[in-house]
């Protein structure tokens, strides 16, 4: 059995394809090569979009939610009356004292 590696690329093109120990496969015929159909490279966009829409929506809310937090934590810590004490901070980023 002949083996042929490929190193396969979801997007973008290349009309080179053939690096000599190997295979670059990008876009339509990457995806072409692993499904048989010609037409999946754009079948899967609306589906991979509506996911990834998903998913930011969640990342969105945990970011929110971390940054909530690191902005309390930081304001508790070296902020006085909503203005940053800036000789506590650079005390804790820069002392030699723990």
């Amino acid at each position: 059995m002949h083996i042929i590696a490929v190193n396969g690329c979801c997007y973008g093109r290349d009309n080179k394809p053939d690096k000599g120990e190997y295979q670059k496969l990008c876009g339509q015929k990457f995806w072409t090569f692993i499904s048989g159909n010609e037409l999946l490279y754009t079948d899967i966009i609306e589906p991979l979009g509506h996911k990834a829409k998903e998913r930011n929506e969640e990342f969105l809310e945990q970011y929110s939610q971390i940054l909530n937090k690191f902005t309390l934590e930081f304001g508790n810590k070296f902020c006085v009356d909503g203005k940053i004490n800036w000789e506590k901070l650079v005390q804790f980023n820069s002392s030699i004292q723990v």
